[in-house]
């Protein structure tokens, strides 16, 4: 039996000492965020995804009372993104989340179900998707999904 160890590279700044370009993205993430449809967890979570010729384009949670029905901020974002613009690979994706109106204090991490969906954008536009995690006093940057899940699942 061999142990092991993995270590995660990210970057985490505040958010005043972003790129520009980062920063215009997390702040269509948490405009993103006012969409949102939450009337059960109150929890607003926006995206914002660059593809690669610089388009942007939002998503946002989409609760339903019948839980497994909602749709995640970070899904709803890529799923628009390839279905409109199946040619333009992702480039970055930007999240944020307000609970009860309020932008967390905290960055919030995508769900294990969008980091898989996340890793597969990354496949499937033949680059590293960076990752952005916006809060009200720290911004945690990651260069790729495969930073947040190093053991995706992968078809054979």
């Amino acid at each position: 039996m061999n142990k092991s160890t993995l270590t995660i590279e990210y970057t985490e700044t505040t958010p005043d000492r972003i790129p520009r370009q980062d920063a215009l993205l997390l702040e269509k993430a948490v405009a993103a965020c006012d969409n949102a449809y939450a009337p059960y967890s109150h929890f607003k979570v926006g995206a914002a995804v660059r593809l690669s010729d610089g388009m942007i384009v939002t998503g946002n949670n989409q609760e339903n009372v019948s839980f497994p029905a909602g749709v995640c901020a970070e899904r709803s974002a890529l799923n628009y993104a390839h279905a409109k613009y199946p040619e333009q690979p992702v480039e970055a994706i930007a999240i944020a989340a307000k609970n009860k109106e309020i932008l967390c204090q905290k960055p919030v991490s995508p769900c294990g179900i969008c980091r898989q969906v996340l890793l597969e954008s990354e496949k499937r536009g033949g680059k590293p998707i960076r990752i952005i995690l916006g809060s009200k006093g720290t911004v945690r940057i990651f260069e790729s999904v495969k930073d947040l899940l190093p053991f995706g699942f992968d078809s054979f």
